[in-house]
C-alpha cells in the first residue's frame, strides 16, 4: 500500500541532464543566430548574380528609356522652332518688352586672350573722347582719283521710263544698267562713271530742299531708316559732348512709318527731331521691296550727304551706344582703314551663305540660283577670305570715310543688290573680291559689333509700298 500523506510527486533531475539541456538550447540560439547571420550575407551575393545574368537586358532597357525621352524632348523643342509666334496683343506687347530689355546698356562687352579679359572695342579714355577732333582726309595713293555718277542726260530717257513699274527691280531711281555698264564698273582708272542711284529726278526718293539744307552740313553722320511702318526709333547713348556737338544723327522715315509712330505716341517736334536724331521724312519711295528702299541709305550716304567726311550706319532694330567720334578713331584712324563693317558670326563662305538664304526663305531659290550662278560663270572662288579678311559680312554696321575708293564701292555694292537679291550679304564677297584694289578695310569681330550696339530685333514687319 502507498503512503498517501503527501499529494506531490517529485521527479528529480541529475546535474548532467540539465547540462545537456542547456547545451541543447546554446545551440539553438547559435544556428539560429548564423542562420541570420548567412542571410544578411548572401543577399548582395544573389542579387549580384542576377545583374550578371540579366545585364544585357537591363542596359536594353535602359537605351531604349533613353532613346524615348530624347525623341519627345527634340520633338517638343521642333515643335517650338517651328511654331510661328503671334506677335498681335499681348503676345507682341511681351515680346517687344523681352527685347528692349538691352535698351540703355552702357556695359562693355569683353573678350578673354590668353586668359585676360580684354574690351572687344577699345576706346580712347573719356577725357581723351571730349577733345577728339575729326580727321582731315590723306590721299592714300588711292587709283580712283573721281566718281562720276550716271544721270539720264547720260542714258537714253525712253528705255528707262519703260522700266518703272513693269516688274524688274530697275527704274528711274537706278537707271538701267546694262551687263557691259556692269562689267566695265569694275575697271580701275582715275576717273570712273557709274551707276549709282538718284539718275532721275522722277525715280522717286524725294527729300525736302529744307532737309537737304540740313544734310549739306553734316562732316561725321550716323544714320539709321525705317520704312512702311518697321522698326522703333531708339535713343542713342554714350556719346561725349564732344560728339553731341560735331555729330549728326539723322533717321530716314517714309509717311507710313510717321503714322505708325505718331499712334504710338512718338511725334515730331517741331525742330523736326525725336531727341537726339534729325527726322528726315522721304516721299515716293521708288522700290516696292522695302528691302531695298532700305538699302538707298545703308549704301548711298555719300550721295545723300555729299559734303560728309565720315559716316555710321546702325540697322534699325539696334541702338547705338558708343561716342561716334572714338568709333572712327578706333574702327579707322588707328587701323588706318578707309571702311570697317561687322563680320558675319555664322559662315564665312558666299556659297554657303547663299543656301541658308534660301532654307530661311530670305529669297526665292530661282533669283539666289540667278546669282550665285553668275558669281561663279565670273569664277568668285569658296575662299572664305579675301586679302587677308572674312569674306563675308554681317553689314547690321558700317563705319566709313568717304573717299572715291569707298564711294565706288558702295554703288557698286547696291547695283549688285538692285539687280539679283536684297540680301546684301551675298553681294559683298562679290565686289570685295572684284574690287581688289581696296585693302584697308576693317572687319571687326561679332564682339566688336555687341559693343557698339544694343540688339533690340525687328519690331515689327515693313508693309511693302502699293505700286499704282
Amino acid at each position: 500500500m502507498f503512503n498517501n500523506t503527501n499529494n506531490s510527486i517529485s521527479i528529480s533531475v541529475s546535474d548532467d541532464e540539465s547540462n545537456d539541456l542547456n547545451r541543447i538550447r546554446a545551440r539553438t540560439r547559435r544556428k539560429r543566430k548564423k542562420l541570420s547571420h548567412r542571410t544578411s550575407y548572401e543577399l548582395p551575393q544573389y542579387v549580384l548574380r542576377l545583374f550578371l545574368r540579366y545585364w544585357v537586358v537591363l542596359v536594353f532597357l535602359l537605351a531604349v528609356g533613353l532613346l524615348v525621352f530624347e525623341s519627345t524632348r527634340i520633338g517638343i523643342k521642333s515643335s517650338d522652332l517651328n511654331k510661328v509666334p503671334d506677335l498681335s496683343g499681348k503676345d507682341k506687347e511681351s515680346h517687344s518688352k523681352k527685347n528692349e530689355g538691352n535698351l540703355n546698356r552702357l556695359d562693355p562687352t569683353m573678350k578673354v586672350i590668353g586668359g585676360v579679359r580684354q574690351r572687344c572695342l577699345k576706346l580712347l579714355p573719356p577725357e581723351e573722347l571730349e577733345h577728339l577732333d575729326i580727321l582731315e582726309h590723306k590721299d592714300s595713293g588711292s587709283p580712283v582719283k573721281k566718281i562720276v555718277y550716271l544721270t539720264d542726260t547720260d542714258t537714253s530717257m525712253g528705255e528707262t521710263k519703260a522700266l518703272r513699274g513693269n516688274g524688274t527691280r530697275f527704274n528711274l531711281f537706278t537707271g538701267n544698267q546694262t551687263f557691259a555698264e556692269r562689267e566695265n564698273s569694275f575697271q580701275i582708272r582715275e576717273t570712273i562713271s557709274v551707276h549709282c542711284g538718284f539718275f532721275n529726278e522722277n525715280g522717286g526718293f524725294k527729300i525736302s530742299d529744307k532737309d537737304k539744307r540740313f544734310m549739306q552740313t553734316c562732316e561725321v553722320v550716323v544714320s539709321t531708316c525705317a520704312f512702311g511702318g518697321g522698326d522703333n526709333l531708339y535713343e542713342p547713348i554714350g556719346m561725349s559732348k564732344a560728339s553731341s556737338q560735331k555729330v549728326c544723327y539723322v533717321a530716314f522715315w517714309d509717311e507710313v512709318t510717321v503714322a505708325t509712330q505718331e499712334g504710338e505716341g512718338h511725334k515730331i517736334g517741331e525742330n523736326d527731331y525725336i531727341g537726339k536724331w534729325r527726322i528726315v521724312v522721304v516721299k515716293d519711295l521708288p522700290f516696292t521691296d522695302q528691302r531695298l528702299n532700305g538699302k538707298i541709305p545703308k549704301m548711298l550716304a555719300h550721295r545723300l550727304f555729299a559734303e560728309a567726311k565720315y559716316s555710321i550706319w546702325v540697322d534699325s532694330k539696334s541702338q547705338f551706344r558708343r561716342d561716334p567720334l572714338g568709333v572712327l578713331d578706333a574702327l579707322l584712324w588707328r587701323t588706318n582703314s578707309v571702311l570697317a563693317i561687322s563680320e558675319h558670326g555664322a559662315r564665312s563662305s558666299v556659297y554657303d551663305e547663299a543656301k541658308a538664304v534660301v532654307k530661311k526663305h530670305k529669297a526665292t531659290p530661282e533669283e539666289v540660283e540667278v546669282q550665285i550662278n553668275q558669281y561663279r560663270e565670273d569664277k568668285l572662288p569658296e575662299d572664305k577670305r579675301f586679302n587677308g579678311k572674312k569674306a563675308l559680312s554681317e553689314a547690321s554696321v558700317i563705319v566709313r570715310e568717304h573717299t572715291p575708293l569707298t564711294n565706288l564701292f558702295m554703288c557698286l555694292w547696291f547695283n549688285e543688290v538692285v539687280r539679283y537679291t536684297s540680301r546684301d550679304q551675298l553681294s559683298f564677297p562679290y565686289v570685295l573680291w572684284r574690287l581688289k584694289v581696296l585693302k584697308n578695310i576693317n572687319m571687326f569681330p561679332v564682339c566688336t559689333r555687341k559693343d557698339l550696339v544694343n540688339s533690340i530685333g525687328h519690331v515689327r514687319k515693313a508693309k511693302p509700298l502699293v505700286s499704282l
